[in-house]
């Protein structure tokens, strides 16, 4: 199945490829700061009529058209394309996230980081991989010593969860803060070492489901801000190296 799930999240980023940079409609959801564009709709049509064709009954849940219940046990997390304000912008860090999960439990996770064409993957007990090549956290233990990543939900003008303040207390005490606007490729880095934590707020399942299972699988933890276990249904989450972890939950204690 992780073959499949690399080959249409391939097929949905070269979608995306074709589109960036070019004049597309763009429409609102939300508000202003919540895009979704015409190739958000085309990716995601790829990837749907693919399960359609080759897993007529597995279930669907995806960012742009919702929940296509049927009758099997597996369950296909889709975010065609995460990043969407940068794609508008032409700004090329945004990815296409895939997370499959059978009877509730994730098995594998693909996210394709379609500019840079790195193939993030995992399954379940197998390890973490880009392109190819293995995945391991970082080891860096000091929070004051660590770079980390974030991002803020669409309606951060109302400081939900506190976000304001815990990215300050961020700012006082680590290396940097990064905000590279895809929730999917932050994780991915989290996976790979390059950042040694990543926390945000109101994601959707769609946003982390794949990676949640590249950080855990490339030893790094996943919890809530209390450090609590989470689901892809949670709305908050805080993915580390695991060394870092409790550094940061005490910073995110307000």
């Amino acid at each position: 199945m992780l073959d499949k799930v690399i080959y249409i999240a391939r097929e949905a980023g070269e979608v995306l490829r074709n589109g960036f940079g070019k004049n597309f409609l763009v429409e609102y959801k939300t508000n202003v700061a919540n895009l979704v564009t015409e190739y958000d709709k085309r990716s995601e049509k790829t990837i749907i009529d693919f399960i359609k064709k080759e897993f007529p009954t597995h279930s669907v849940l995806a960012e742009e058209s919702g929940s296509h219940q049927s009758s099997g046990e597996y369950l296909w997390v889709i975010d065609p394309l995460d990043g969407t304000t940068n794609f508008a912008h032409g700004l090329p860090i945004f990815s296409v996230s895939i997370g499959v999960l059978k009877k509730g439990e994730m098995v594998c996770g693909v996210i394709y980081d379609v500019m840079r064409d790195a193939m993030y993957t995992a399954e379940k007990g197998s390890g973490a991989f880009c392109n190819g090549r293995k995945l391991c956290v970082s080891t860096n233990d000091d929070l004051h010593k660590s770079v980390l990543v974030t991002g803020f939900p669409y309606n951060v003008h109302e400081n939900p969860d506190f976000a304001y303040e815990r990215f300050t207390a961020f700012l006082r005490v680590a290396r940097a803060v990064r905000r590279l606007g895809s929730a999917a490729i932050d994780m991915c880095y989290v996976a790979e070492g390059v950042f040694d934590g990543f926390w945000e707020v109101s994601l959707n399942a769609w946003d982390m489901a794949a990676g949640i299972i590249l950080v855990e699988e490339a030893g790094g933890k996943i919890t809530d801000f209390a450090g609590n276990a989470t689901t892809i249904f949670g709305k908050q989450i805080l993915a580390s190296n695991g060394k870092v972890h409790q550094s940061m939950i005490n910073v995110l204690r307000v």
